[in-house]
C-alpha cells in the first residue's frame, strides 16, 4: 500500500484537498509532467498553434453532439424533420446544430495546417514515427467520423452522397457486393444505414478517436516536440537535466495557445453568425432539401474537406489507366537500362511491371478510382521513411524544395476546387495533372528531397525573445 503524504493542519484548504487527491490520483504529477515540468522548445511560432486548436475542436463537437442527440431521432421517416425540430424549436438548439456543422469544417481546417506544419519541419522524422502515424490514424478516424455523420441530417446530399460512396464498396473484386451490403445493412440505404451509421458516429469511432487522440500526446510528450530548426533540444541540457534550449509548457505557451484560442473563437463566432453555410461550402443548399430516392440531384459532391480525394476519384478512368501502364512500362524500361542492380534485379523489376500493368488492365477503372482516393490518404503513413533529407527542416534545405512544396499544395487546393464542381473535360485533364503530381511528391521524395546544397543546421535553437 502506498504511504500517505501530509500537509500542514494550517495549510489553505485547496492545498489539503490537492494534496488528498494526490494521495489516491497522480494529479499534480501529470500536471507536471505534461504541463508545467514538460519543455518545450522556445522558438515555437505560428504554426505550432493548430495541435491545441485541434483539441480545442475535438471538444466543441463531442459537447455540441451531445445536446444534439437528446433531440435528434435515428429513423429514416424522422431524421429531417427532428433536425428542423432543433434548428425551430429547440432553445439554443440553431445554436448547437451550427457550432456543430462549422466545427466539422474547422476540425479539418486546423488539422490539415497541423498535418501542413508537419511537412514543413519534417515532424515525421526520427525519433518522431510513431507520433506521425498516430496522427495519421486521427486523420483517418476524423474522416470516418465526418462520413457517417453526414448522412444524419437525411437531406438531399446527405442521402445520394452516402449512395455514392457506399456503392464504391461494390467495386473492390470479389466481396465487393457483399461489402457494400454489410455497410448499408440493406439493398438500398435506408433506416438500417441510418441507424448503423448513428451508432458509429456517436459512440464507435468517438471511443477510438479519443483514444488515439491520448495515445498521441503520450507519444509526443515521451520523445519532446520538434521545432522550426529541427534540432533536438534534449542534446543539450544543464545540470539538472533540463534541455537549454527549452522552457516550461505552461505557463508560457498555454499564454501563447490562449491567445490563439481567443482569435480563433472570434473567426468561428464570425461563421455560426453570420455565415453559418459559408456558400454551401460548410452546408450545403440541398440539405435543406428531404430525402428523396425517386429525385437525384443534378450535382452530387461531397462536403469540401473530401473533395480533393473526390477529385481524384473522378480522374482515375480508363485514360489515365492507360498512361499510368505506360509510365510504368517506361519507369521500368529505364531501370532495367540505366540501373545499377544486377541481372536477378532487373528481372525483379520488369516482371513486377509486368504484374502492375496486367492487374491495371485487369480490374475496372472504378475500382483503381477507389484505391487511388483510399492510397492517398493512407501514403500518409509511410512520409518518415520515404523523406531521405539529411536535414529536417524547411529552413535549411534548398531553397527550391519550396517551390516542390509550393506546387504540391497549390494542386492539393485545385484538386478540392474541382472535387466540388460539376465534371468537365478540362477540369478531368487538371485532376489527372494534380493527381500524378499528388502521388509524385511522395513517391518521388526519396529522390529528389536528398537533392540540392543544404545549409548548416545549427547546434541551437535560433530564437529572438519577442
Amino acid at each position: 500500500m502506498a504511504e500517505f503524504t501530509q500537509v500542514s493542519a494550517d495549510a489553505p484548504i485547496a492545498t489539503k484537498f490537492m494534496n488528498w487527491v494526490d494521495n489516491r490520483f497522480p494529479a499534480t504529477k501529470l500536471f507536471k509532467e505534461h504541463m508545467s515540468e514538460y519543455y518545450a522548445p522556445k522558438n515555437f511560432n505560428f504554426w505550432y498553434v493548430f495541435g491545441s486548436l485541434a483539441m480545442l475542436v475535438l471538444a466543441i463537437q463531442i459537447v455540441t453532439g451531445i445536446f444534439l442527440t437528446m433531440h435528434y431521432k435515428p429513423d429514416a421517416a424522422l431524421a429531417f424533420a427532428s433536425v428542423e425540430y432543433i434548428m425551430r424549436d429547440v432553445p439554443w438548439g440553431w445554436l448547437m446544430r451550427y457550432m456543430h456543422s462549422t466545427g466539422a469544417s474547422a476540425f479539418f481546417i486546423v488539422v490539415y495546417l497541423h498535418i501542413f506544419r508537419g511537412l514543413l519541419y519534417g515532424s515525421y522524422r526520427k525519433p518522431r514515427e510513431l507520433v506521425w502515424i498516430l496522427g495519421c490514424v486521427i486523420f483517418l478516424c476524423m474522416m470516418a467520423e465526418a462520413f457517417f455523420g453526414y448522412l444524419l441530417p437525411w437531406g438531399q446530399m446527405s442521402y445520394w452522397g452516402a449512395q455514392v460512396i457506399v456503392n464504391l464498396f461494390a467495386a473492390v473484386p470479389f466481396i465487393g457486393e457483399e461489402l457494400a451490403l454489410l455497410i448499408r445493412g440493406d439493398y438500398v440505404v435506408g433506416d438500417a444505414t441510418l441507424n448503423r451509421f448513428f451508432a458509429f458516429h456517436v459512440i464507435v469511432v468517438p471511443l477510438v478517436l479519443l483514444g488515439v487522440v491520448v495515445l498521441h500526446i503520450i507519444a509526443l510528450h515521451q520523445v519532446g516536440s520538434n521545432n522550426p530548426d529541427g534540432v533536438e533540444i534534449k542534446a543539450k541540457k544543464d545540470a539538472k537535466g533540463v534541455p537549454l534550449d527549452g522552457i516550461p509548457f505552461h505557463p508560457y505557451y498555454t499564454v501563447h495557445d490562449i491567445y490563439a484560442v481567443s482569435v480563433f473563437l472570434l473567426l468561428f463566432a464570425a461563421v455560426i453568425f453570420f455565415a453559418p453555410e459559408f456558400g454551401g461550402y460548410f452546408l450545403e443548399y440541398n440539405n435543406f432539401i428531404p430525402a428523396d430516392s425517386m429525385k437525384t440531384p443534378a450535382h452530387i459532391a461531397p462536403v469540401w474537406y473530401f473533395t480533393p480525394y473526390y477529385s481524384m476519384l473522378r480522374a482515375t478512368n480508363d485514360q489515365m489507366i492507360n498512361v499510368l501502364a505506360v509510365m510504368i512500362a517506361l519507369a521500368a524500361a529505364l531501370g532495367v537500362l540505366k540501373g545499377r542492380f544486377g541481372v536477378g534485379g532487373k528481372l525483379a523489376v520488369l516482371v513486377g511491371a509486368l504484374v502492375t500493368v496486367a492487374l491495371l488492365k485487369t480490374f475496372d477503372a472504378k475500382f483503381w478510382g477507389v484505391v487511388v482516393m483510399g492510397g492517398a490518404v493512407i501514403i500518409l503513413f509511410f512520409l518518415p521513411w520515404l523523406d531521405h533529407s539529411p536535414v529536417k527542416s524547411i529552413r535549411y534545405r534548398p531553397s527550391w524544395h519550396r517551390y516542390v512544396y509550393g506546387v504540391f499544395v497549390f494542386f492539393f487546393l485545385v484538386l478540392g476546387y474541382l472535387g466540388a464542381q460539376a465534371p468537365s473535360d478540362i477540369g478531368n485533364y487538371v485532376s489527372q495533372v494534380g493527381t500524378l503530381l499528388y502521388f509524385g511528391f511522395f513517391l518521388l521524395m526519396p529522390w529528389w528531397s536528398s537533392l540540392g546544397k543544404f545549409k548548416p543546421v545549427p547546434e541551437r535553437v535560433n530564437f529572438a525573445a519577442h
